[in-house]
C-alpha cells in the first residue's frame, strides 16, 4: 500500500529530507521492541512522521496505515532454572515447576492454578488457544528437559477467576493477585525444593498498558537470583504475546537458582579422646570449600561442654600453611569465631584453639558442637554446615564425682557435740539416710558411706537401735538438738555426721 507521494525536490533538499526520514526510522529502532499485550481485544498500531523542508520553508508529514493485530487472552512468563552461579545445571530430568495459589495463610500452597489448554503448532479456528514451548500444552506442573536447557513457561489466562481466598474476585492477571511458583527436584537430588512467592502490584504502564509489576519473594530463604537477595520488589516486565515471543524471567531480576546446600563441611578433632579435670584440650575445627566459588564472612559458632573454659591466647587458624587472623568472642560455653579470610576454591581452613578442664566437668558428658555460616563471594548466597558433634571422655582421676559420708554414734560426757578422748563409740546404733539406706554403727561406733552422690544429704539416728540411751542436750549448736543432721556433699568431697548420745538416767538427775 502507498502511504505518501514524496515531494519533488532540488537534489540537497531531497538527500536532507531523505536523511531526516532515515534518521526518524533509526531513531524508532531503537527503541523498545513492538509489544503486544496478550488481553482479549485488538491492538491497533500507526507509525507517523513530520519533517520541516529549510529551504522552503514548508512542513511535510506522512502515517502509515493502522496495523490492527488481534490478540488472545493469554500472557506468558517464561523463566529457565539454573545453577547456583548462573550455568545449566548438569541435569534436568525429574526436575518439575509448578504455579500454585497460596492457602488462606498466604505462605503455604493451596490448589494449583487453573491453566487454559493451548496447542502447537495452532490450527486455525479450532477455539483452542496457540501455546508456547516449551509447555506447548500449558500443562500445570511441567516438567523440565535437558532438550528445553531447563526453560518453562506458564500462559495466563486474563479472563479465568482464581480459587484461592487470598485471590478472591481476581483474574490471573489482576493486580494484587499472588502465585507460588515451586521447583520440586527428584527424590535423589542434592537441590532443595524452592518456593518463590509472586505478588501483581501493579498493570499498568508500557504499550496498552502491558507492563506488570511485581515483587518476587524466597519463601525458602536461598536468594533468587545469581546476583543474591532473596527478594525482589518492583521488578518490571513486560508481557509479550503469548503465541508469539516468550519472556524469560531470570534475565529480568528474577533468577530462578536452584543451589547445592552441600557447599561448605565442618569437622571438629581434639588431641585426645579423654581428659580428667585440670587438663589442658586442644580442639580443631576444620571447615573445607565444597563449591565452585570463594566463601565470605565465615562464623563458627561452638557450644562447649560444661567445665570448659576458652583460652582465648590459644585460638589460631591455619589456611594454606600461613596464619589467618580470627576473631574469637566467648559468653559462657558458647564461642563465636569470625573470619574476615575469604576460604578459596578447594581448600581447607583449620581452627585450633584450648580449653581448660575444670571440676565442673564431672558434671557434664563431655559434648560439644560447632555449627559453620558463610556466604558466597559471587550472590551472597548463604551456606552452613553442622553440627559437627565431638565428645570427650571426662574421667575423674583424683577428683570424683561421689561424695564420702562419715560419723561416729558416741556418748557425749561434755555436752558439746564432739567426741573427746574418754568419750566411747555407740556399737550398733542405726542411722537412717535421706534415700532410704540404712546404715549400723561398728564396735567403735563408726560407720561410713562412700560414693555418695552430691548435694544436700540428711540423716537420723534410730534410737530405739540404742536401748538406755538418749540424744545428748548440745550446749554449743541449738541445731544438733535434734536427731538429725543435714550435710552438704560436694564432689570428691568427705563430710563428717556425728551422733552424741547420753545414758537414758541422767534425765533424772
Amino acid at each position: 500500500m502507498r502511504l505518501f507521494q514524496p515531494p519533488k525536490l532540488k537534489s540537497e533538499a531531497w538527500r536532507r529530507w531523505t536523511h531526516g526520514i532515515m534518521a526518524i526510522l533509526l531513531a524508532g529502532a531503537s527503541q523498545a521492541p513492538f509489544v503486544a499485550i496478550a488481553r482479549a481485544g485488538e491492538l491497533h498500531n500507526t507509525a507517523s512522521f513530520s519533517y520541516r523542508d529549510a529551504d522552503r520553508n514548508i512542513a511535510l508529514g506522512g502515517a502509515s496505515a493502522e496495523v490492527v493485530v488481534e490478540t488472545g487472552g493469554l500472557i506468558d512468563p517464561l523463566g529457565q532454572i539454573l545453577g547456583c552461579n548462573g550455568e545449566l545445571l548438569p541435569n534436568y530430568d525429574g526436575f518439575s515447576v509448578a504455579l500454585y495459589e497460596p492457602d488462606a495463610t498466604g505462605l503455604g500452597l493451596g490448589p494449583l492454578v487453573p491453566l487454559t489448554g493451548t496447542e502447537f503448532p495452532d490450527i486455525e479456528n479450532n477455539g483452542i488457544s496457540g501455546g508456547k514451548e516449551p509447555n506447548i500444552g500449558n500443562v500445570n506442573p511441567f516438567f523440565l528437559t535437558n532438550a528445553d536447557a531447563g526453560q518453562y513457561n506458564f500462559l495466563f489466562d486474563t479472563t479465568t477467576p482464581l480459587e484461592s481466598p487470598v485471590n478472591a474476585g481476581l483474574v490471573q492477571t489482576s493486580k494484587d493477585a499472588v502465585y507460588i511458583l515451586v521447583v520440586n527436584p527428584p527424590a535423589d537430588s542434592v537441590f532443595p525444593e524452592r518456593r518463590i512467592k509472586l505478588e501483581l502490584t501493579d498493570s499498568t504502564g508500557g504499550v496498552n498498558n502491558s507492563i506488570i509489576r511485581y515483587t518476587a519473594t524466597a519463601l525458602d530463604g536461598i536468594p533468587i537470583s545469581t546476583s543474591g537477595g532473596d527478594q525482589v520488589s518492583e521488578t518490571v516486565v513486560e508481557i509479550f504475546n503469548a503465541e508469539t515471543q516468550g519472556l524469560n524471567l531470570f534475565s529480568l531480576a528474577l533468577g530462578m537458582v536452584m543451589c547445592d546446600p552441600n557447599q561448605i563441611s565442618i569437622t571438629k578433632t581434639a588431641d585426645r579422646a579423654a581428659a580428667q579435670p585440670g587438663d589442658t584440650v586442644v580442639y580443631r575445627l576444620e571447615l573445607r570449600n565444597l563449591t565452585d566459588i570463594a566463601l565470605e564472612s565465615l562464623t563458627v559458632e561452638d557450644i562447649l561442654p560444661l567445665g570448659f573454659q576458652l583460652i582465648p591466647e590459644s585460638v589460631t587458624g591455619v589456611l594454606n600453611e600461613q596464619t589467618v587472623a580470627i576473631n574469637a568472642q566467648s559468653s559462657g560455653a558458647e564461642v563465636t569465631f569470625t573470619i574476615p579470610t575469604p576460604l578459596p576454591v578447594d581448600a581447607s581452613m583449620s581452627v585450633l584453639y584450648a580449653v581448660r578442664v575444670t571440676p565442673d566437668a564431672l558434671r557434664g558428658d563431655g559434648e560439644n558442637s560447632a555449627s559453620v555460616t558463610s556466604e558466597r563471594s559471587d550472590n551472597q548466597f548463604f551456606v552452613q554446615d553442622g553440627p559437627s558433634i565431638h565428645r570427650l571422655v571426662i574421667d575423674p582421676g583424683i577428683v570424683n564425682d561421689c561424695g564420702t559420708l562419715i560419723g561416729r554414734v558416741f556418748v557425749d560426757k561434755n555436752f558439746d557435740g564432739e567426741q573427746q578422748p574418754g568419750e566411747a563409740g555407740i556399737p550398733n546404733a542405726v542411722v537412717f539416710l535421706d534415700n532410704g539406706n540404712r546404715i549400723v554403727t561398728d564396735a567403735d561406733g563408726l560407720y561410713s558411706v562412700q560414693c555418695m552422690l552430691p548435694g544436700t544429704r540428711s540423716g537420723v539416728l534410730d534410737l530405739t537401735s540404742l536401748p538406755g540411751y538418749t540424744l545428748a542436750p548440745n550446749l554449743y549448736f541449738n541445731e544438733r538438738n535434734s536427731q538429725s543432721r543435714m550435710v552438704n556433699i560436694a564432689p570428691g568431697s568427705m563430710v563428717r555426721m556425728n551422733f552424741g548420745v547420753t545414758p537414758t538416767f541422767q534425765e533424772g538427775q
